[in-house]
């Protein structure tokens, strides 16, 4: 494998929410919410849990959960398997939680895409806004 091959890119998103961490955190780790702002899921925040992400355009996405630091750090696997190459992805999805003064800064980074993977990189960071978009509605509309 040539060096070029073994390269990865990362989707890089970044937000100011005028929400504290712990609220933000409801929305990112329970179920019901995650289904609001990004996809059908069985998600539990617990290492080592299992579940899928399914989305409407019908692809089911096989997921691990790699870390948990409440209010602080989520990460997990975000696979999709496909016969085209240039759409399997294996990839790892972090969210970082910093706490500011007007509410929290949130950075969402999406690890792994190949350089093959053009599409699926340039789809992941126009769906990213919108899935981060969506979020900062469902934390604004929490108690």
């Amino acid at each position: 494998m040539t060096n070029s091959e073994s390269e990865t890119r990362t989707v890089i998103v970044e937000r100011e929410i005028p929400h504290p961490p712990e609220k933000l955190w409801r929305a990112l780790t329970q179920p019901h919410l995650i289904e609001e702002w990004l996809m059908k899921n069985d998600f539990d925040p617990v290492v080592g849990h299992r579940f899928n992400l399914r989305g409407e355009w019908g692809g089911v996405l096989d997921c691990e959960v790699l870390t948990v630091e409440p209010h602080r750090s989520l990460s997990y696997s975000w696979n999709f398997s496909h016969d085209d190459a240039a759409y399997d992805l294996k990839s790892v999805v972090t969210f970082t939680l910093t706490p500011t003064g007007a509410g929290t800064h949130l950075r969402m980074e999406q690890a792994g895409f190949r350089p093959s993977q053009r599409q699926a990189y340039g789809g992941a960071k126009a769906g990213w806004q919108q899935f981060l978009a969506n979020l900062e509605k469902v934390v604004a509309g929490l108690e």
